[in-house]
């Protein structure tokens, strides 16, 4: 970089070359950093590129496997009437309920399957569980709804790397 700063007159005089000669050598220094820099980006994206294989792998593990996670004894919080009239119940843990009432952000410490809970429990039911009023209750809803659905657009996108990342060539 210092070879690549100096003028060129002056480094052409200090190497005893002509400054066309010193251009073509800085031009070339300068191409050399930039590939090194685009090399360093590169590896940069392809180890985040893996990690986030890594996560999804793990996150799909969980799905499909609901046994390797063993959930504590849920209690039924009577959420009030369904659309149809029928009484609707949605089962929140204790460690739900704790996570919800305790944390600054209990959205980014719940996993999806308790944000699809929260999402689908019944305002009034959920304030009156937490002892919160309806509207803590609806931001809470609304923050989680925002949390999952962030969730499901980075598993689309992995998905879509992955996809895309089959067709090409593995490196070594």
């Amino acid at each position: 970089q210092v070879l690549i700063d100096v003028p060129c007159s002056e480094l052409a005089k200090e190497l005893a070359q002509s400054e066309s000669k010193v251009q073509v050598l800085q031009d070339t220094l300068q191409q050399v950093l930039d590939r090194r820099e685009e090399e360093r980006q590169s590896k940069q994206l392809l180890e985040l590129y893996l990690e986030a294989l890594k996560t999804e792998d793990s996150v799909l593990s969980k799905v499909a496997d609901p046994q390797a996670a063993p959930r504590q004894e849920m209690d039924v919080v009577d959420t009030g009437t369904s659309s149809t009239g029928t009484p609707a119940t949605t089962a929140l843990s204790d460690q739900i309920l704790a996570a919800l009432r305790e944390r600054p952000a209990p959205e980014l410490c719940l996993d999806s399957q308790d944000l699809e809970l929260v999402l689908k429990a019944d305002r009034a039911g959920l304030a009156s569980a937490l002892g919160w009023d309806k509207q803590k209750a609806g931001a809470l809803q609304a923050a989680c709804e925002q949390e999952l659905s962030k969730r499901l657009q980075q598993v689309q996108t992995l998905r879509s790397l992955r996809s895309t990342s089959k067709g090409k060539k593995t490196l070594p």
